[in-house]
């Protein structure tokens, strides 16, 4: 005993004291994450169907983590802006980006970004996905899938379809389908899917993709008539339209779907990343949470940060060999 106290002493401790209270003080000091709010950046605006799942998930997360979780919306240049910032943000799991199937079509489509989405940023989770539909307007002949390919066919490339701009996944889905059933339609890229959808169901161009929620009041108001939905199956959404893959509009398996997920910086500690992915399966399987998403039109996906890495890397290369072949370039 004495001995110690000369050791604590030697060490400018108080006599009678244990060093081992003071050598546990360090690991003491570090609280388990979060200890403080997370910030969830939205590549979107507010309002939008993706700032809208987003916030359904960060509400459910935040009583899991038992941190609140702030939502902060972002938009701009495709979801590069918000990207960009979460890259170069403190990797400690602090700030998260919510992002969507544009940050892997951007690698491709612009010729330099101030970021790697590979490189510069950790995959959480993939966290839904929503299936697209292509509609017409209701002027048009087409009611079916059979009926568009015939008449995409016959129309000598006189057709004009709308996007959200040069590159989105509502551009990219028009392109693969008429290039599947061998067709040529003029494309006319606006800013943004609103004016795109507005548009189509004004009459000034003849079709357009957009996701199935966004379009589905149309739809049920008969200003647009929907053709076929881009999942690999039907969504409940739309139980009476058939989806691309089995109406022969694109191949057997064929899905695309505007997903969506979670980033952080790179070099966030790997405890962080486990601890905020199994906050977003935890959201996930709730079926308040799975319940609110479906009337988005989004389907629960979930996964570990490994399932999101290979997936986020398959779409990048998907989506290259797309961007490239359409010519689709941006600034």
């Amino acid at each position: 005993m004495r001995r110690r106290n000369v050791l604590a002493l030697a060490a400018g401790f108080p006599a009678g004291l244990s060093t081992g209270l003071f050598l546990a003080r360090p690991a003491l000091a570090q609280a388990p994450f979060p200890a403080r709010p997370v910030r969830l950046v939205v590549a979107f605006p507010a309002g939008g169907p993706t700032d809208v799942v987003a916030r359904i998930l960060a509400e459910r997360m935040a009583r899991e983590l038992g941190q609140p979780m702030v939502v902060e919306n972002r938009g701009g240049a495709n979801g590069n802006i918000a990207a960009d910032a979460v890259a170069k943000s403190d990797p400690d799991g602090y700030t998260l980006l919510y992002n969507t199937s544009s940050i892997a079509i951007s690698r491709a489509l612009y010729r330099s970004l101030s970021y790697d989405l590979l490189r510069d940023l950790a995959p959480v989770a993939l966290t839904a996905a929503a299936p697209l539909a292509l509609v017409v307007h209701p002027a048009q002949p087409p009611r079916d899938p059979a009926g568009f390919i015939a008449w995409a066919r016959g129309s000598g490339g006189r057709i004009s379809y709308s996007s959200g701009g040069v590159g989105n996944i509502s551009h990219l889905l028009s392109f693969l389908v008429m290039r599947h059933i061998g067709a040529e339609a003029v494309h006319v890229p606006y800013r943004g899917t609103a004016a795109a959808l507005v548009d189509t169901a004004a009459g000034n161009v003849q079709f357009t993709s957009d996701t199935v929620v966004t379009t589905l009041p149309l739809i049920r108001e008969g200003r647009v008539r929907a053709i076929a939905v881009s999942s690999a199956e039907r969504t409940p959404l739309l139980p009476e339209v058939p989806s691309m893959a089995e109406s022969g509009m694109m191949p057997p398996g064929f899905e695309v779907g505007a997903w969506q997920g979670i980033l952080a910086p790179a070099r966030t500690p790997p405890a962080a990343i486990a601890r905020l992915n199994a906050a977003v399966r935890t959201a996930l399987a709730d079926p308040e949470v799975a319940a609110r998403l479906a009337a988005q039109g989004a389907r629960p996906t979930g996964g570990t940060p490994e399932d999101y890495s290979g997936y986020l890397r398959e779409e990048a290369e998907r989506w290259a060999d797309v961007v490239k072949e359409s010519g689709a370039t941006a600034e």
